[in-house]
């Protein structure tokens, strides 16, 4: 993802293509203005085109930057104050090769933290393992000091990597279980239909309206969860709050659904893993071999 701070850079960029640079006589005004510099405590005169751009340049640059800070750091504005006593003591730092060090190792625990140990718990959750962060630390500092007391790299990279796998059939497992066991009780439930392709369906409305084909396009609203009840997508939430596509061009249960249904009917689909999105899921949202759940409403046909 490209910083936000960089769009204000850009658009500054295109203008300067399409207006013709002002002489330095023509910021007279501006020279004439003095300018007071938030978070430094003094006031500089701008006495020049040179002077007037690099302020500007400064000024615009944060547009864009607390969003960038809040999605990559947690930022509090509340601690603005801090922000900006390291920002100017790094200014100091900058070509210090310790200073670059220590950045470095402060940007690198940032990402352990709140994506490697993130991610990693994550993908344990339900296995039987938990992942340590303290634990992760010290090896991963063990291995940038070389020291083998308790792992050497070959080693530790086949247990990691054979572990995980290991983790990964299991959730797959687990998942495949917990799937069937609760399609399997689903479909006992009253008004609930089961096709041979291992589909559910219940009827909320029947409409009157024509039923589709595969090959045709249909307009929808639509909300989808998981068993748990996270919602992952609703087209409620949007606007419009329809959306269209060929019956033909969604996952295998969408397809054969949606043939069943007059326009006008609103459906609950309950949409096994093969008949979804499969093994791999899809995005953060979907996990693999995920059971999904949608209310789907038929609003027309495209003719």
């Amino acid at each position: 993802m490209k910083k936000i701070v960089m769009f204000a850079a850009l658009a500054m960029l295109t203008a300067g293509m399409t207006a013709k640079p002002k002489k330095d006589k023509v910021d007279a005004t501006t020279a004439a203005t003095t300018q007071t510099q938030q978070g430094q405590g003094k006031t500089s005169v701008l006495n020049n085109g040179n002077d007037s751009i690099s302020y500007a340049a400064g000024y615009a640059n944060t547009n864009g930057l607390i969003p960038f800070l809040q999605q990559n750091w947690d930022f509090d504005e509340a601690y603005m104050a801090d922000f900006i006593e390291g920002l100017k003591d790094a200014r100091k730092q900058l070509n210090d090769p310790h200073f670059t060090a220590r950045a470095a190792g402060a940007q690198v625990s940032y990402m352990i933290q709140n994506r490697m140990i993130e991610g990693m718990s994550k993908e344990l959750k339900g296995t039987g393992y938990a992942m340590d962060a303290d634990l992760f630390y010290e090896g991963f500092i063990a291995a940038l000091n070389k020291d083998t007391t308790k792992f050497k790299m070959n080693a530790a990279d086949k247990y990691f990597g054979e572990t995980m796998n290991y983790v990964r059939k299991v959730k797959t497992e687990l998942a495949q279980k917990e799937g069937a066991d609760w399609l399997a009780e689903n479909k006992n439930k009253p008004g609930v239909v089961t096709t041979a392709s291992g589909l559910q369906y219940k009827v909320i409305t029947m409409g009157t309206g024509e039923r589709p084909k595969a090959d045709q396009e249909v307009e929808v609203k639509y909300e989808g969860h998981l068993i748990d009840g996270t919602v992952f997508d609703s087209s409620y939430k949007r606007t419009p709050n329809t959306t269209k596509f060929k019956c033909n061009q969604v996952i295998k249960g969408w397809t054969e659904g949606l043939q069943l249904m007059p326009v006008g009917s609103k459906f609950e689909f309950y949409i096994p893993y093969n008949l979804g999105y499969g093994e791999r899921g899809m995005g953060q949202n979907i996990p693999p071999y995920a059971t999904l759940i949608f209310t789907v409403e038929l609003v027309g046909i495209t003719k």
